[in-house]
């Protein structure tokens, strides 16, 4: 089993890159977390890997920390969530604001994830409750931070891609006050990518 890869990467995409270990290629498929933090295409870098084996398929998935590994495995160990729905999971929530989620049965927050609906939602808070790693930091995210993340799900799903949404709410985040309201900056930020 690969349990790490440590290589320069050949190739960079959402959701897959490819590292070149010693002139072989491994296919690696990370979710969004990861991909933002890799490095450039000829860089080194190193993966946590999970190895996935089923009768027909070997497939390699990579976490830029252990942290992220350990919530996949936890993932997919819940019935009814396979690779590529705990992929599309770590693409969609940081893992604290996750592990915070399922810690306070918040079924409205996880179902704002793509490709989770409430009854995935209602599992994950019901097996992973008592599993997650207590090293976690679950503290529920300050008001801006949870602002922050209502937008980038609202965003993604309208179909702008992470790198553009982040972006322009850095930009427009730094000049928001405590009291800025989720439909004036959604406003202000559908306006300034709609310029890129």
């Amino acid at each position: 089993m690969i349990a790490r890869l440590f290589g320069r990467i050949a190739d960079k995409h959402p959701n897959r890159l490819i590292v070149d270990v010693s002139g072989v290629g491994y296919d690696v498929q990370v979710p969004l977390s990861t991909f933002y933090v890799s490095a450039d295409v000829g860089a080194e870098m190193a993966l946590r890997i999970h190895t996935h084996v089923r009768e027909d398929q070997l497939a390699l998935y990579g976490f830029a920390t252990d942290l992220e590994l350990t919530m996949f495995e936890k993932l997919i160990a819940v019935s009814g969530i396979g690779p590529k729905l705990a992929l599309s999971v770590l693409s969609g929530i940081e893992t604290r604001d996750l592990a915070g989620a399922i810690l306070r049965n918040d079924i409205a927050r996880l179902t704002a994830i793509p490709g989770v609906g409430k009854k995935t939602a209602e599992r994950m808070c019901v097996e992973l409750r008592d599993r997650l790693p207590k090293t976690i930091d679950a503290s529920p995210a300050s008001p801006a931070d949870s602002l922050r993340d209502d937008l980038i799900s609202a965003l993604t799903n309208l179909g702008y891609h992470r790198q553009a949404i982040d972006k322009s709410l850095d930009k427009l985040l730094a000049s928001a006050t405590a009291t800025s309201r989720f439909e004036d900056v959604l406003r202000a930020a559908l306006k300034d990518l709609s310029r890129t």
